[in-house]
């Protein structure tokens, strides 16, 4: 074993084989974990506050670096059994959605993406066709971004580990001699965290969060690896990408270097805000302490090295412009002074003649209800409601899309809804209501939840 490391001291040394007399390389991180070491340990002390930034409204990346073989992937995804050893990835989750559990008087938006990178070329590993080519562009505000990547909404733990699992399915690894399982491809699982906090004034402040977790394709010999055809054209391009990340590197710790070529790489690209940005950065540097070794140990570390001399410069990100938080407020508003008869006539009809607008197009494709409303029926609806908006309402939220969930997070739409007399027989026999509320999660639940009964207030 070549590798040593002096943990309360945070430092490794490394020994070169058949070279005794020489005295062994020394390498100060902020952080040194061993073999007899948990990933539960590494992740409290080193990754631990770095997660917690995100959730407060900063941008944060985590990768793991090393040659192939040397525990990259076991690092970040790890194993379920021992719990101690579950990997940095699901650790994230439990910690963004415990600190979402825990948090007062402060709505949260989680969404999350996973795409690769194989053979330079972007790959959604989320979406309907995992081997078409995406684009890589950038905005003048947002920075670099992947063009029509998918972004799925998450609500827990759970939800986060389904998605992984299944990006995760769709990764392209091969057989090599030093790893049956060997990633072919770099990996960056994002989640996407919007905060909405209420002060004491009760107005909404905005943040948005990013955490990258990538994990890297592992550096390879071919005379170790014993790669020949698609593999050997594999290890190049990851190999050209690790060499790009690490011009990258050195020019940003050189500081005579005008030109930081984050073009060279599509990965360089997308970890340009990672590397000198707006992002806190944690890197991991795996080793193998074999022998044979040696050099890719000793180049890891030196890569290492270098990668900590780097200056990002994070910050909060506050009042995001592109916030979706933002837009579902903006939308429940509306709803809230519709529900309460506060929009008056004019506004209330444009809003219908906008809605009919928008689902004709969809009326027309679906086939109407075989239901009919009797004469009778229609005069009882009449003298229940003089004023015919409340129902009207309704009708209109149905043919939202977010309504469902709009409704749930309204304090005083359940309240409305419930003192409108006859409010469920009246959805039931809207044209087209069943096969929208079928189509509705969400909806159904709150269906159940309207009685039969109730006075209307006069306005």
């Amino acid at each position: 074993m070549i590798v040593s490391m002096e943990t309360s001291l945070c430092q490794c040394f490394i020994e070169k084989p058949g070279a005794s007399s020489e005295p062994p390389k020394q390498f100060t991180f902020d952080g040194t974990y061993f073999i007899g070491q948990t990933t539960e340990q590494m992740y409290n002390e080193i990754a631990y506050p770095l997660v917690e930034g995100v959730t407060e409204g900063y941008n944060g990346t985590i990768f793991a670096y090393g040659q192939t073989g040397s525990g990259k992937s076991y690092t970040m995804q790890g194993v379920v059994d021992p719990p101690s050893q579950r990997g940095v990835i699901p650790r994230a989750f439990e910690h963004i959605f415990e600190t979402i559990q825990c948090a007062e008087n402060t709505k949260f938006l989680v969404r999350a993406s996973y795409l690769e990178i194989y053979n330079e070329e972007i790959r959604d590993l989320l979406g309907k066709d995992t081997k078409q080519k995406k684009e890589l562009k950038e905005h003048p505000e947002h920075g670099v971004y992947v063009r029509d990547l998918s972004m799925h909404t998450v609500h827990s733990v759970a939800e986060c580990e389904r998605i992984m699992a299944q990006g995760w399915s769709n990764r392209s690894v091969g057989y090599t001699l030093m790893n049956k399982d060997s990633s072919r491809s770099h990996s960056i699982f994002t989640i996407h965290l919007e905060i909405c906090n209420i002060d004491t004034a009760g107005k909404d402040h905005l943040r948005a969060g990013k955490l990258n977790l990538v994990d890297l394709a592992g550096s390879e010999r071919q005379t170790k690896t014993g790669a020949t055809g698609e593999r050997l054209r594999e290890a190049t391009k990851i190999n050209l990408s690790l060499s790009a990340l690490g011009n990258v590197i050195s020019a940003l710790v050189d500081g005579r270097s005008k030109h930081v070529p984050y073009r060279d790489s599509k990965l360089t690209r997308l970890l340009q805000d990672s590397l000198g940005g707006n992002t806190r950065t944690l890197m991991v540097a795996c080793l193998s302490p074999a022998a044979d070794n040696y050099e890719e140990s000793l180049s890891t570390l030196r890569y290492a090295n270098r990668a900590k001399s780097i200056q990002n410069r994070p910050r909060i990100n506050e009042d995001p412009k592109d916030a979706l938080l933002r837009e579902y407020q903006e939308e429940i508003k509306q709803l809230r002074l519709l529900l309460s008869g506060q929009l008056g006539t004019t506004n209330l009809t444009s809003l219908l003649a906008c809605q009919a607008s928008e689902t004709e197009v969809t009326s027309r494709s679906r086939p109407q209800s075989s239901s009919v409303e009797s004469e009778a029926d229609k005069e009882r609806i009449k003298q229940s409601h003089p004023k015919d908006a409340s129902v009207r309402a309704l009708r209109i939220i149905l043919k939202m899309p977010l309504a469902p969930r709009i409704i749930l997070k309204m304090p005083l739409a359940p309240r409305i809804i419930l003192k409108i007399p006859l409010a469920p027989r009246i959805i039931l026999k809207m044209p087209l209501t069943l096969r929208i509320i079928l189509k509705m999660p969400l909806a159904l639940r709150v269906i159940l939840k309207m009685p039969l009964y109730g006075p209307l207030e006069s306005s």
